[in-house]
C-alpha cells in the first residue's frame, strides 16, 4: 500500500514539474512579446515628432507621411503576432524612405530635432530587433517543450498551444530601400 501510494506521489510531482515548466515558458513567450510591443509602442510615439520635423522638407513625399500615420493608426486595432509583425514590417520599410529620402535635403539633416530624432529611431530600432530575437528564442524554447516527451503530453492533457514565431513575410521588407526622384 505505502509503495503504491509513493508512486503516486512522485508522478503527481512530476506531473506538476512539468506542467510548471510549460507555465514558466508560455508566461516567458508573453513577456517577451510584451518587451516588442513596448519597443513598438515607443517607435510609433516617435513617429509624430519624425513627421513634424519631416513635413516641411518633404513636401512631394507626402504619400509617405501619410503612410506612416495611417500605420499608426492602425496599430491600435491590430491583436495578434501576425499583424503587429506585418504592420512593423511596413513601417520599418516606410521608415526606411523616410531616412533615407532625408540625405537629400542637407537642411534637414542639419536640424538638430531632426538629428536627436533619428538617433532615438535608430536606438528604438536596435532595441526592437533584440526584443524579437528574444521574443523568438522564447517561442523556440516554449514550441520545443510542447513537442518533446514527456512534456509535450501534459501539454496535449492541459490544452497548451504553441506560439507564433515573429517573422518578416513580405519579399518587400527584406529589400533595400530605393529612392527615385524622377
Amino acid at each position: 500500500m505505502w509503495v503504491l501510494l509513493i508512486i503516486v506521489v512522485v508522478l503527481a510531482l512530476i506531473v506538476m514539474s512539468l506542467y510548471n515548466g510549460l507555465v514558466v515558458a508560455r508566461n516567458k513567450v508573453k513577456n517577451a512579446w510584451s518587451q516588442i510591443d513596448v519597443q513598438l509602442q515607443r517607435r510609433f510615439d516617435l513617429i509624430p515628432n519624425l513627421v513634424e520635423t519631416v513635413k516641411g522638407y518633404m513636401e512631394h513625399e507626402k504619400g509617405v507621411l501619410e503612410k506612416v500615420t495611417e500605420l499608426r493608426t492602425s496599430w491600435a486595432s491590430a491583436s495578434t503576432v501576425a499583424e503587429k509583425a506585418d504592420l512593423d514590417n511596413q513601417l520599418s520599410s516606410a521608415l526606411k524612405t523616410i531616412l533615407s529620402v532625408s540625405e537629400n535635403y542637407p537642411d534637414l539633416k542639419a536640424n538638430q530635432n531632426f538629428s536627436e530624432l533619428q538617433e532615438e529611431l535608430r536606438n528604438t530600432e536596435n532595441k526592437i530587433s533584440y526584443a524579437r530575437q528574444f521574443y523568438n528564442d522564447s517561442v523556440t524554447m516554449y514550441n520545443n517543450k510542447l513537442e518533446v516527451i514527456p512534456t509535450n503530453i501534459i501539454g496535449s492533457m492541459f490544452n497548451f498551444k504553441a506560439s507564433e514565431l515573429f517573422k518578416v513575410d513580405s519579399e518587400e521588407a527584406r529589400q533595400n530601400v530605393k529612392v527615385n526622384f524622377n
